[in-house]
């Protein structure tokens, strides 16, 4: 629609095309609608190749694992047919496997009682603002950067009948007989179960034990931790209510700790359903398999028997024993975090 305009130089009105409004170039709109797809797909496109990664090489080699065990493959040959859960079932005939499952729970028990109380101890010295904490704090997590193949053979060679601690023992004047150590055969408080002893090997304990200075240090920086995450007007209340030391530990310090120690005690317990390098510097299967467990018989009649599918089997009910442990603690973990 035109409108007259007058022009200035001759006086006579002239015809000139109305302004329009200039309208929004669509092409800025497809540029914002694709950078906000860009910005919602690169979340996914970032994950894509971890998901991928953990999908094939955890969870696919876990199904390829469980569909092994099913089988006969117990050749050097694959032999795929399946046989259901007969290697299951064989294994817990087999003498050995019963040991490893004997072996696997003295173990665990004392050596989560080792490590959670000494660095439970070791956390309540160093809470105490001694001098030199920074130097004793080091001392503790110093085992924590020691592989476990470092650590078996250190002590190894302290707890060989023939060096370490038991010459020492004869130098302090010792007369009486000396320990065998990890080699000694003796099951305590043995009583017959089948075909093996149920009971506390002695042979276990040096491994129980070495085991128990590496990580104990773990507990300690949690327990410390903890610790210092109480905060102090909690304990002047308890004091001025009336209550003893003693009592403010037990009233209020355990139960503010209580999320630590079941933290410990799942991860320890996860390491020591699996513990396979210290037995193997330090023991191997041990006299009567005294010091087996199932990890080594695992690798054992895998990689050296060509017993693929009982290896298997035997891998499987390690996964199963470590879900066990874990998948309760992640429900309660979650059902913690979804209070309000």
């Amino acid at each position: 629609m035109a409108r007259e305009e007058r022009d200035p130089a001759h006086g006579a009105e002239v015809s000139r095309p109305a302004k329009r409004a200039a309208p929004v170039p669509r092409r800025r709109d497809r540029a914002r609608e694709l950078r906000h797809r860009i910005e919602a797909g690169l979340p996914v496109l970032l994950i894509t190749p971890s998901v991928l990664a953990v999908g094939i090489f955890v969870y696919g080699f876990i199904s390829w694992t469980v569909y092994v065990s099913m089988t006969r493959w117990n050749d050097v040959l694959p032999d795929y047919t399946f046989v259901g859960l007969r290697n299951y079932v064989g294994l817990f005939q087999i003498p050995r496997f019963q040991a490893d499952l004997r072996n696997t729970v003295v173990f665990t028990v004392l050596f989560l009682l080792g490590a959670v109380l000494l660095g439970f101890f070791a956390a309540l010295l160093l809470d105490q603002r001694v001098k030199g904490e920074a130097f004793f704090r080091s001392v503790f997590l110093f085992p924590m950067a020691i592989s476990f193949i470092v650590t078996g053979i250190a002590w190894q060679w302290l707890f060989n009948p023939q060096t370490g601690i038991n010459l020492l023992l004869q130098q302090a004047g010792y007369a009486g007989p000396l320990p065998r150590w990890f080699t000694d055969p003796t099951i305590m408080f043995g009583v017959k179960v089948g075909a093996i002893q149920a009971g506390i090997p002695v042979a276990l304990i040096p491994v129980v034990i070495a085991a128990t200075w590496q990580l104990s240090g773990f507990t300690m920086a949690m327990y410390l931790a903890g610790l210092r995450g109480i905060p102090e007007e909690l304990r002047e209340a308890a004091r001025v209510d009336g209550a003893s030391e003693w009592q403010v530990y037990r009233h209020v310090v355990l139960p503010l700790l209580r999320p630590v120690t079941l933290g410990a005690l799942i991860m320890l317990g996860h390491v020591s359903l699996k513990i396979f390098d210290l037995t193997v510097a330090m023991t191997g299967s041990g006299p009567g398999f005294a010091t087996d467990m199932p990890a080594y018989f695992m690798f054992e009649t895998t990689f050296r028997g060509n017993q693929f599918a009982r290896g298997a089997a035997i891998a499987m009910l390690m996964l199963i024993m470590v879900a066990a442990l874990i998948i309760p603690y992640l429900r309660y973990s979650l059902s913690r975090e979804a209070e309000p």
